[in-house]
């Protein structure tokens, strides 16, 4: 690291490329789930590389392409709000990670994406995702962060740290060191980021354990930072035992592609077809490698119908997308500036560190503090694993700021507003005091008003709207937008018309590539 802070390689790690893919859900004006299929004025959500959906056909996911400039990300970011506001009728975004009200399961309607075959497996994935966890945690919301690190700083690295391997894997190499570094300290984004500490008691069927009452609608841990991260979200138990190696680029590919193709008594049992109707992909513990729910994931952009897992493996690595993020609802975009700043200032760290092989003990050790920061990171005694011992939490966090403190200052490269620093300095300000933190500002804020979550989250998402219905879009921003959906639907159109086997063909040469 010191040598990168060398004049002659100061710039080296600015501008790296950044990206965000923001989830919201389409409700109704009492915040309700909406029922409504995906609106053809945004376009088809198989094609549309902006505005698709995610598992609900009411769950959008906005996608910027990636920016050098975090500025840059954001101002995109909100011109596709802006964009779809411009469109819906009657209905909203839901501005929290966790969902709406729900009137049961069967009120999250699976995603539609026509009649083609990509298309139709993209349904069946979705379809085989409820039965194997159900469809209420199907509607959680998240925000990704997509980054990579500048093309001319690796070169450079790669001389420094007189490495002989092809550039291509030196890189992957490097980013896996990353990943390790990032599951070791990542339970640090949800516990100063993390904003879903309380759910809407229509997301239970029954009365959860481990839970205390929040007035009559609401179910919360007084402690919890991101239950979006916990057990009853995204970081669900039956993949707790897959053992997906990060510890290089091979292994992470054996490793998945070994769940991709083991079948699993349990989903057997399901079955795959069932009166002529696709229940899932596949009998296998994974159906495709997005079915592990990582929070951090290496990504190579695929080639149509390419499998993930061999675009890594033909081309290697090529930008980290990183899952951790709530939504935070204290904020229009669902993301803001600093929280980037941050993450990216944190993620350098994770590349320059010292990242060994991560061991079966260490994994353990992982896992559980990354759920007990979901449940309880606010606890004052709460202490996490570290290597076999037990550490303070804001302990550790203090000590991985002070690390960040001279890649703030290089990314700021004597910039007069340090933009990086200031980031550093607010995040640091919710370690000292942790009431500062979204997690516990909602739950205060909650209680000032009186008002449940539900109708907390309906507020600030009418609130929300107002805002970006009174912004100003330029014309031509406007223009592109229509123009890009119109487009979509008719790629979708030639899409669909271009299939010339059965689906079932389609499945089995998807599954045979090598």
């Amino acid at each position: 690291m010191i040598r990168l802070l060398e004049n002659d390689h100061k710039g080296l790690l600015a501008g790296g490329k950044k990206g965000v893919e923001k989830e919201s859900l389409r409700v109704t004006r009492d915040g309700k789930i909406a029922q409504s299929p995906h609106p053809a004025a945004l376009g088809s959500a198989l094609t549309n590389p902006h505005i698709t959906t995610d598992y609900s056909e009411a769950l959008l996911e906005l996608i910027t392409p990636p920016f050098t400039e975090i500025d840059k990300t954001l101002e995109f970011l909100s011109q596709v709000h802006q964009f779809i506001y411009s469109k819906l009728d009657k209905e909203m975004l839901w501005v929290t990670s966790m969902p709406c009200l729900l009137e049961g399961a069967s009120s999250i309607p699976i995603a539609n994406y026509g009649t083609s075959n990509v298309g139709k497996m993209k349904h069946v994935y979705r379809r085989g995702l409820e039965y194997r966890y159900g469809r209420t945690m199907q509607a959680i919301a998240g925000v990704h962060f997509n980054y990579s690190l500048p093309e001319r700083f690796w070169p450079v690295f790669q001389d420094m740290e007189n490495n002989s391997k092809a550039l291509k894997d030196f890189i992957s190499d490097c980013y896996f060191g990353l990943i390790r570094n990032f599951q070791r300290q990542g339970w640090l984004i949800p516990y100063l980021f993390g904003a879903s500490p309380a759910v809407c008691r229509s997301f239970f069927n029954e009365p959860p354990s481990g839970f205390d009452e929040f007035g009559a609608g609401t179910y919360y841990q007084p402690y919890a930072t991101s239950l979006r991260m916990s057990d009853i979200g995204y970081k669900n138990k039956a993949q707790a035992d897959l053992g997906i190696s990060y510890n290089n680029l091979e292994e992470y590919v054996r490793s998945l592609t070994e769940a991709i193709e083991t079948s699993d008594p349990e989903y057997e049992q399901v079955g795959v077809v069932a009166n002529g109707e696709y229940r899932q992909l596949n009998a296998n513990i994974l159906q495709i490698e997005n079915e592990y729910y990582s929070f951090v994931r290496p990504k190579q952009i695929m080639k149509s119908g390419e499998k993930p897992t061999l675009a890594l493996k033909h081309r290697g690595v090529q930008y980290v997308e990183i899952r951790a993020l709530d939504v935070d609802l204290f904020h229009p975009l669902g993301v803001n500036e600093p929280q980037l700043r941050f993450l990216e200032a944190f993620l350098i760290l994770c590349l320059l560190q010292e990242s060994p092989p991560m061991t079966p003990d260490e994994q353990q050790e992982v896992e559980h503090n990354q759920q007990m920061v979901a449940c309880c990171g606010r606890d004052p005694s709460l202490k996490l694993y570290r290597l076999g011992s037990r550490q303070p939490l804001r302990q550790w966090a203090a000590e991985i700021c002070e690390m960040m403190q001279p890649i703030a200052e290089l990314l700021d490269d004597d910039e007069p507003g340090r933009l990086y620093s200031k980031a550093l300095v607010a995040q640091k300000a919710l370690i000292e005091d942790v009431e500062q933190t979204p997690s516990a500002i909602l739950l205060d804020e909650m209680r000032q008003d009186r008002e449940s979550f539900f109708h907390f989250a309906l507020d600030m998402s009418e609130t929300h709207e107002r805002y970006f219905k009174q912004a100003n879009t330029p014309t031509d921003r406007m223009a592109y937008f229509d123009n890009v959906a119109k487009d979509s639907l008719k790629r979708q159109q030639q899409i669909e018309a271009a299939d010339d086997i059965s689906f079932e063909q389609y499945l089995e040469q998807y599954f045979a590539q090598s």
